[in-house]
């Protein structure tokens, strides 16, 4: 299963707000999602962007994609997501390049 934190769009026509979700990517825009990680609220200034940081760092860690429009939103919020593997491995790659003889 392809699992991609996404958008959903709520609210009236021409008032959007958006609930950041994970769901199963074959399912529709708006359909059924499998957890909310959080709201954006475009309409007011300063947009508002409210998180649950735990939660998108635990999911990015078991292989969840992020939307293009969700990765801008997280790197305008200042939240760098990596995922656990990707460091763990760069760590072991750095460690074994050490115990070499020059």
């Amino acid at each position: 299963m392809a699992v991609t934190i996404r958008l959903t769009r709520m609210g009236a026509k021409k008032k959007p707000f958006y609930r950041l979700v994970v769901a199963d990517s074959r399912f529709p825009r708006d359909g059924r999602f499998i957890e909310v990680l959080g709201t954006y609220d475009p309409n007011r200034n300063p947009p508002i962007v409210n998180l649950d940081r735990e939660k998108v760092q635990s999911w990015v860690n078991r292989g969840a994609n992020l939307s293009n429009t969700v990765r801008s939103l997280l790197k305008k919020g200042g939240i760098s997501v990596q995922p656990a593997k990707a460091s763990a491995t760069a760590a072991k790659a750095e460690g074994s390049q050490t115990d070499s003889p020059a």
